[in-house]
């Protein structure tokens, strides 16, 4: 293997077939993995899965102010091509289909005995649930050079499976998008927050209610921010902080938001 498969990368930049040497049972490092993942799950499903339609729940009288603030300008030579932002959507869009149509098969999985799903309302606890204790305390990991197969989730954030986020519903999902993106607002990106939002993103059904609206634009422009202030291109969060902008842009058609060709 070379250096480029040591190393995965943080968020699906190209499609990716699946290896023999995937292992479903083993947690995805990375949004690729994840898209493997849903991939490999999705072929293991039965074909056929009938929908049940869950009409709107809309509260009554709500309004939301929508900040109109746009993004912050990449950096010369730090904003992604069309193509590219093309390709990530068409990812993106093939993943909520996938997710959707194998929803109700993936939720009826038992969890382990260690994945205790916080309650809704549970903010500190959502917090801590996906980004793990490491993060969440700001304690530093262990040697990262030690990637032992025996993961404590309680210390590095649990994945978004597929059989944890099928169990989400709408405003769950909206809650914890709103926790993580408020906990980012603070602090600087991580590799567990991006798996965690891109997740959640495709889970999120269209059209958005406006608190969502609101919310993942409010990613956008902290995801513009952060990267306003990346020293090099080199740097690893640069992918997925533009995966961020293009897909609340591009996919969700917030397009005052998109990243035009340097």
């Amino acid at each position: 293997t070379n250096f480029e498969e040591l190393m995965p990368r943080l968020l699906p930049v190209e499609t990716c077939d699946t290896g023999e040497d995937f292992n479903l049972n083993e947690p995805p490092r990375n949004p690729q993995e994840y898209l493997r993942q849903v991939q490999l799950e999705a072929s293991l499903c039965p074909d056929v899965v009938v929908a049940k339609i869950d009409p709107k729940k809309l509260r009554k009288k709500q309004s939301v102010n929508v900040s109109l603030t746009g993004c912050q300008a990449a950096p010369q030579g730090f904003s992604p091509s069309l193509k590219w932002q093309r390709q990530q959507v068409s990812n993106f869009s093939e993943i909520r289909q996938s997710i959707s149509k194998h929803r109700q098969h993936w939720s009826g999985h038992a969890l382990d005995d260690n994945v205790l799903m916080p309650k809704q309302d549970s903010e500190e606890q959502w917090k801590k649930f996906c980004l793990g204790e490491n993060v969440y305390l700001n304690s530093p990991p262990i040697d990262p050079g030690v990637e032992d197969r025996g993961l404590d989730y309680v210390k590095v954030g649990f994945p978004p499976f597929l059989s944890i986020v099928s169990r989400l519903n709408q405003a769950t999902i909206s809650a914890v998008l709103e926790y993580l993106i408020n906990w980012f607002e603070e602090r600087e990106f991580v590799p567990q927050l991006g798996r965690w939002l891109y997740a959640l993103l495709a889970c999120l059904e269209k059209p958005l209610l406006p608190e969502a609206h609101s919310l993942i634009r409010q990613l956008a422009r902290r995801s513009s921010e952060v990267r306003a202030n990346l020293e090099s291109q080199e740097d690893e969060r640069l992918s997925p902080l533009n995966l961020m902008i293009c897909l609340v842009a591009r996919y969700f058609d917030q397009n005052d938001l998109a990243d035009k060709e340097d």
